[in-house]
Order: structure tokens, then C-alpha cells, then sequence
């Protein structure tokens, strides 16, 4: 059974090392094929945030490509993004009121196989793992997690699709998807590539050439 989640997540984010901006990085992402663009902004005010989110709505409708906020649902509700992105750290999944759940899917984030079995009584539409093989594109308090836990919470979170993260580059795509993960998201790899879009296209043709 395949879910809107499935495929390539591309993190659009607004580190000022890439040489690209969050919009940008959605236009190359959607035109690579990627399943579903997320945008990460840890550094915009949020009326930067806001404005970039709004542009990336177009973009992504227009491409029929899935919206997700990190972190803040009210920002996601703003920019009618299709989904917020909840860490560990931010409102519980459970704080979003129900009236807005018809509106604005939930995705969780994940580091360890209890926080994965917590996930399973949480209102989700898919849940998040890793980092998987560590990561350099953000700061992280978790080691790498490998592919034997990431088999162990893609069964403990089944029939939710699984997304992981976390230093995933091409060559390892494959094994990843053949530990269960039904998803890959992405940062360094797309925004910080020569042609993000060439990149973007490369993954979907490696996630579906299996």
C-alpha cells in the first residue's frame, strides 16, 4: 500500500551555506520529482519564513508536490502547507486542535526505538527516523542510528510510512528503502549539489529502479 509520503522529501532549508534559498531549492526539487518538499527554517525571521512558504505553496501546487512545515503549525496553516513536521522537542502532536487535522497532516520526528513505539499512539500521517548514517546539515544529539534500527522501527510504526534521515546519499538510498523505510528526506545531498535538480532525479530513479 503506497501513501502521499512515500519518496523523496527534500528539506528546503535556509542555512546560509547553500547557495540557494529555500524557494529555489523547492523550484529544482519539484522540477527533479521530488515527492515532497519540506521547508526547514532555522534562521528567517517568520516573516521571512512566512513569505518563503507562500512561494513554495505555488511552486509545489502547480508540480502536485506535498507542502510541510518544520516545527510550526501555525506558520503551515498560514501558507495552507499540507502537513506540519513535529520534533521531539516541539508541541506534542496532540496539541494541534482535531478541528485542523482535516486541514494539516502531522509528521513526527523520531531518534530511538521508544520514541518510535510512542509515535504508535499518536495521531500521525507518517513518522521520522534517524539520523541513520549521522548527519552534517544539522546539529544533532544522536548518533548514528544505522540500518539494523531502522528495520526494528519500521516494523514497530507499520502500516505508517517511514521516512529516514540523516547523511543518506545516493549509494545508500537503496539500502535504506530495503530496511523498510518507505521514504528518504534529504538536505546536504539537494541543496548543497551543483544541480539540485539533476540530483532530485537521480534519487527518484534509484528509489524506483529497485
Amino acid at each position: 500500500m503506497t501513501s502521499p509520503w512515500d519518496g523523496l522529501h527534500v528539506l528546503a532549508d535556509d542555512d546560509p551555506r547553500w547557495p540557494r534559498d529555500p524557494v529555489e531549492q523547492t523550484r529544482q526539487a519539484c522540477a527533479g520529482g521530488a515527492a515532497v518538499v519540506q521547508l526547514r527554517a532555522k534562521h528567517a525571521t517568520d516573516s521571512e519564513a512566512l513569505q518563503w512558504a507562500r512561494r513554495m505553496r505555488t511552486i509545489t501546487r502547480e508540480s502536485g508536490v506535498r507542502l510541510v512545515v518544520n516545527d510550526r503549525f501555525d506558520l503551515a496553516l498560514a501558507c495552507e502547507a499540507d502537513a506540519v513536521h513535529l520534533g521531539q522537542t516541539d508541541l506534542p502532536p496532540g496539541a494541534v486542535p482535531s478541528s485542523l487535522r482535516a486541514r494539516l497532516a502531522v509528521g513526527r520526528s523520531t531518534h530511538d526505538l521508544a520514541q518510535a513505539k510512542a509515535s504508535v499512539e499518536e495521531e500521525l500521517a507518517y513518522v521520522a527516523f534517524g539520523p541513520i548514517f549521522g548527519t552534517r546539515s544539522k546539529e544533532s544529539e544522536y548518533d548514528a542510528r544505522g540500518l539494523p534500527a531502522l528495520a526494528e522501527v519500521a516494523r514497530v510504526v507499520a502500516p505508517r510510512p517511514l521516512v529516514a534521515i540523516g547523511g543518506i546519499d545516493l549509494p545508500r538510498a537503496r539500502s535504506v528503502l530495503g530496511a523498510g523505510a518507505r521514504g528518504i528526506a534529504v538536505i546536504q545531498a539537494v541543496a548543497g549539489a551543483e544541480d539540485p535538480a539533476a540530483a532530485v532525479r537521480s534519487f527518484c530513479s534509484a528509489m524506483t529502479d529497485r
